[in-house]
C-alpha cells in the first residue's frame, strides 16, 4: 500500500511539472488563470505606453497643419533627440523597478521612498547634462549635414522639449515605483484623461487661437506634466505597501 501511494504521489508531481495540470486542475484552466494574471498587469502598462506615444502623434498631426518645414523639424527633433533621451532615462529608471520590487517583497516599505528620491536626484543630474543637446540643436544638425531651413526650425522647437525632458524623470520613476507594487491600474487611470485633454488643448491653442508651434508645444508640455502631477499625488497619498 505504501509503495502504491508513493507511486501515485510521484506520478502526480511529474504531471504537474510537465504541465498537464495534474488531477486537481486541468491544463487549460491553469493556462487561463495565468493568462488573466498576466493581462491584469500588462494591459494597463500597454495602455499607458499607448497614451504616452499618443501625445507625440497628436502633436505631430497638429504641427503638420502648420507647414511642411515645421512638421519635418518636429519629427527630426523627436526622432533623434527626444527618443535618445527617452531611451537613456528609461533605461536608468528601470533599475528603480528592481530595487523597489526587492524592497516591496521584503516588506521594507520605507526603502521604497528612499530609492525613489535617489532616482530623482540621479536622473535629474543626468538630464542636466543632456540639456545642451536641445540648446545647440540647430548647430548639431547643420554639422551633420541637415538643410539650414529645417535645422533652424528644429532649433526653435527643441528648447520647448526641455520641460518634457525633466517630465520624463518624474514620469518614468513614478511608473517604476508603482509597477513594482503591481499598481499598474493607477497609472492607466491617470493616463486615461490625457487621451481626451491633449487633443482638445492642441486644437484650441493651435487651430482655434492660432498660437502656432508655441500652442502645440505648450499643450504637449502640459499633457506630460498633468500625468506627472497625478502620479505624484497618488505616490504621496496612496498608501505605499497597501
Amino acid at each position: 500500500m505504501e509503495g502504491e501511494a508513493t507511486k501515485k504521489l510521484l506520478k502526480k508531481s511529474v504531471a504537474v511539472k510537465v504541465g498537464d495540470g495534474g488531477e486537481d486542475e486541468p491544463l487549460k484552466d491553469r493556462i487561463w488563470s495565468e493568462t488573466k494574471k498576466m493581462w491584469i498587469i500588462t494591459a494597463p502598462a500597454i495602455f499607458t505606453r499607448f497614451s504616452n506615444f499618443g501625445i507625440y502623434i497628436i502633436s505631430l498631426s497638429f504641427i503638420g497643419h502648420l507647414g511642411s518645414t515645421e512638421l519635418a523639424a518636429y519629427s527630426l527633433v523627436c526622432t533623434v533627440l527626444l527618443r535618445f533621451v527617452n531611451g537613456t532615462l528609461l533605461g536608468m529608471a528601470s533599475a528603480l523597478e528592481t530595487l523597489c520590487g526587492q524592497a516591496y517583497g521584503a516588506k521594507q516599505y520605507h526603502m521604497l521612498g528612499v530609492y525613489l528620491q535617489r532616482s530623482w536626484i540621479v536622473l535629474t543630474i543626468c538630464s542636466i547634462f543632456l540639456v545642451p543637446l536641445f540648446i545647440f540643436t540647430a548647430l548639431l544638425l547643420k554639422a551633420l549635414g541637415q538643410e539650414d531651413k529645417i535645422a533652424d526650425a528644429a532649433g526653435e522647437i527643441s528648447p520647448w522639449l526641455i520641460p518634457i525632458l525633466f517630465a520624463f524623470v518624474m514620469s518614468f520613476t513614478c511608473q517604476m515605483f508603482l509597477q513594482a507594487q503591481s499598481k499598474n491600474m493607477i497609472i492607466a487611470y491617470i493616463a486615461a484623461p490625457l487621451v481626451v485633454v491633449h487633443p482638445c488643448l492642441s486644437w484650441l491653442w493651435t487651430t482655434k487661437y492660432k498660437f502656432g508651434i508655441q500652442g502645440a508645444m505648450a499643450s504637449t508640455i502640459l499633457a506630460y506634466w498633468l500625468l506627472n502631477i497625478g502620479q505624484l499625488v497618488f505616490v504621496m497619498c496612496g498608501g505605499v505597501g497597501n
